[in-house]
């Protein structure tokens, strides 16, 4: 490899770093929320109200609410009660209490979380491949000779090490 074509990595590393920066923000913010997202860490309740359709049986309300571990407390002819709220069988309406993010924050947690499902998962794509980038052409940017690069190997080995054993052990 020549010192032209290090220089000429080192650029697009450099140009492709301050495209993202923005994005890598983002990722980087949602990423840490989404540790605590079993907590109610920057959680508040809201009331949410959605139609359904009338006379729901309790067994398919759960699903229709898309609600994990859906369960019944009561029910009687007009009503069926759960812990998140009520769900009233002649109209539809599910008045329920759940705590959730801010809407900024729930687009950048969905933002994250974007499947195949989602147009956002392009993006995702985009940003893992670029992330490949970033750590191939790291080792593009100096001359093998150099004493950088024969660092530079030998701290890619240790973060590789720690990678594995974080992914054994703490798992």
């Amino acid at each position: 490899m020549s010192l032209a074509n290090s220089q000429t990595f080192r650029k697009y590393h450099r140009l492709l770093g301050f495209f993202l920066t923005g994005i890598m923000t983002i990722y980087a913010l949602s990423g840490s929320l989404l540790i605590f997202r079993g907590t109610d860490f920057l959680k508040y309740d809201q009331v949410v109200e959605r139609q359904l359709t009338p006379n729901l049986p309790a067994s398919e309300l759960g699903t229709a609410l898309r609600l994990r571990g859906f369960t019944a407390t009561s029910e009687s002819e007009k009503t069926i009660e759960f812990k998140e709220g009520t769900y009233n069988k002649a109209s539809g309406l599910a008045v329920m209490q759940i705590n959730d993010y801010h809407p900024v924050l729930q687009k950048m947690v969905k933002m994250h979380k974007a499947t195949t499902n989602s147009p956002l998962f392009f993006l995702n794509l985009f940003f893992g491949a670029s992330l490949l980038f970033f750590a191939a052409s790291s080792f593009l940017m100096f001359l093998p000779k150099a004493p950088q690069f024969k660092t530079g190997i030998k701290v890619a080995a240790g973060g590789a090490l720690f990678a594995v054993l974080v992914v054994v052990f703490g798992s």
